[in-house]
């Protein structure tokens, strides 16, 4: 039940923004096991001045206006590891699509409870049992 929010740069092509998606996609399914079919995401393009990152760099990465954005909200309780290699395949599976570099892949994830989610008709559809 993961939410992805991918902000990127009004320059990349369509190819490349459904590239991003699906290797986000994929990445959750094959190493977070998300369900499948379980694909909601929110692309927003940005104009070059709507992007902001840290000119010198940052913990020794260096950035530049192709940086891709990428917050993953979903259910906690993954292991240190799984996020760690759910990093590393949304990072080498855009580098390898794309082209785009690695450091301009930042990633960042948001840990909530199953509760925390309506899918539609204003349902918890994923209410605790009591």
């Amino acid at each position: 039940m993961p939410l992805a929010r991918i902000d990127i740069g009004v320059q990349a092509s369509a190819e490349t923004v459904a590239a991003i998606g699906d290797v986000v996609y994929d990445a959750m399914i094959n190493v977070a096991n998300v369900p499948e079919h379980d694909k909601f995401q929110i692309i927003h393009r940005h104009a070059p001045d709507e992007l902001v990152y840290p000119p010198a760099g940052y913990l020794g990465l260096t950035y530049t206006p192709n940086i891709v954005f990428i917050q993953i909200t979903w259910v906690a309780g993954r292991t240190v590891a799984v996020k760690k290699a759910f990093f590393r395949a949304v990072a080498d599976g855009i580098h390898a699509k794309t082209g785009l570099r690695k450091d301009d892949i930042w990633i960042s994830l948001i840990d909530v409870k199953r509760e925390d989610w309506s899918f539609g008709h204003g349902d918890m559809q994923y209410e605790p049992k009591e």
